[in-house]
This record gives C-alpha cells, sequence and structure tokens, in this order.
C-alpha cells in the first residue's frame, strides 16, 4: 500500500466569478449528478490527506465536503496566485499541489506524476503541458515562494505566467493525455463533457 506524503497539501481554486457561466460558482455546478469539486477531490483525495478549497463565496456548501475553506488573503477575486497564497499561508507542508475545480476528467496519476517530478527534478515549481500550452493552474511548487507570490500580487500583478518566469520552473508534459485539461467554461462546455462522460463511462 501506497503511503501518502506528509509534507504535500493540496488546493482546489474555487475562487473565480465565472463570467462566462452568469456568475455561477464553478465548483457547485453539476455534472452527472455530482459537483465538478467532487471529480477534483475524488483524484486530490487519493494522493493527498491534507486539502483545502479556495473559495470567496458560498462557503456554507463548501464546508460539506470536509476540508478546510480558505479565502483570498489580499482581495477577493484577485486571481489564482491569490488562492494558492492562502493555502501557503495556512499549511505546515513544504510542498503544494494546485488544481482548478473545473477540470473533470483530471486523474490521481496525473497529481502523482507532477509530484514525483517536483521531488526529483532541480527546480521548484512543475506545471502542466498539453504539448501546445501550459495550464498554470496545475502546479506541483514549494511553499517556501510564498513571499515571492505575496510581493507579485501586492505590485498589482496577477498573471500566473508571468510570475512563473521568475523562478526556476519545468514543464510536466501530458501532451499524450491532453484530454485532462477540458474544463467548463460555459454551459455548453458542460453540455459536452456531459456528454463524454455519458459515451465513455468517467
Amino acid at each position: 500500500m501506497n503511503r501518502k506524503p506528509t509534507n504535500v497539501a493540496g488546493v482546489i481554486l474555487a475562487g473565480g466569478l465565472a463570467k462566462r457561466m452568469q456568475n455561477a460558482d464553478k465548483g457547485l455546478v453539476t455534472l452527472n449528478g455530482k459537483t465538478l469539486i467532487s471529480y477534483v477531490l475524488s483524484a486530490l483525495s487519493t494522493v493527498l490527506d491534507e486539502i483545502y478549497i479556495s473559495a470567496n463565496r458560498n462557503e456554507v456548501n463548501y464546508t460539506d465536503f470536509g476540508y478546510v475553506i480558505l479565502n483570498d488573503p489580499i482581495l477577493n477575486f484577485s486571481g489564482p496566485l491569490a488562492g494558492i497564497l492562502s493555502a501557503m499561508y495556512y499549511t505546515q507542508a513544504e510542498v503544494l499541489l494546485v488544481a482548478p475545480c473545473d477540470c473533470p476528467l483530471i486523474k490521481a496519476e496525473h497529481f502523482t506524476a507532477m509530484l514525483n517530478k517536483l521531488t526529483s527534478g532541480n527546480c521548484d515549481i512543475i506545471v502542466a503541458f498539453d504539448g501546445e500550452r501550459l495550464h498554470p493552474v496545475f502546479l506541483a511548487l514549494k511553499t517556501s515562494l510564498r513571499d515571492s507570490i505575496a510581493t507579485y500580487l501586492n505590485q498589482g500583478e496577477r498573471k500566473v505566467e508571468n510570475w512563473l518566469k521568475q523562478h526556476n520552473w519545468k514543464i510536466m508534459d501530458f501532451s499524450h493525455d491532453k484530454q485532462i485539461f477540458t474544463n467548463i467554461n460555459t454551459y455548453e462546455d458542460l453540455a459536452a463533457v456531459e456528454l463524454l462522460f455519458n459515451g465513455e463511462h468517467y
């Protein structure tokens, strides 16, 4: 039986405004009778015991999942880095795994691959790559970077890619499995993924 690492925490980012979904709380939107965040929690909880949910609204609903709910430490709805920073402030872990709440095809093996690469590689951050572009909200990174993120956000910056360029990072190539990055940005996306689930029995 594989033992879960104790020096690693995870955070699922559910703090966005989802403007293209009429400001719906995407983590609580249902797909095949389950909330979107449930799929990500299922994958991440297979790898880790210490998990946080970054949410800026509907905290009571998220509490029902049984995990600590964290709010952005600087300004509400100030982007993914604010949610990452809130987890870094809260945890004592040395490494943080990060995922968005709206990618229901992600599996435990993908998180494990990112974590293993960070452990074995000479770098501070692993960012997911689909063969064509980066997915900067899928990260494995060292929590010692918290002050760097705080400084960056306090300067009024938000873009994750620009912050990454300040550090020693490497990619985790998932080009062989790029469908895991299918995310739900619109209700049309939701309908398309529901068809995929029904056809492939996810």
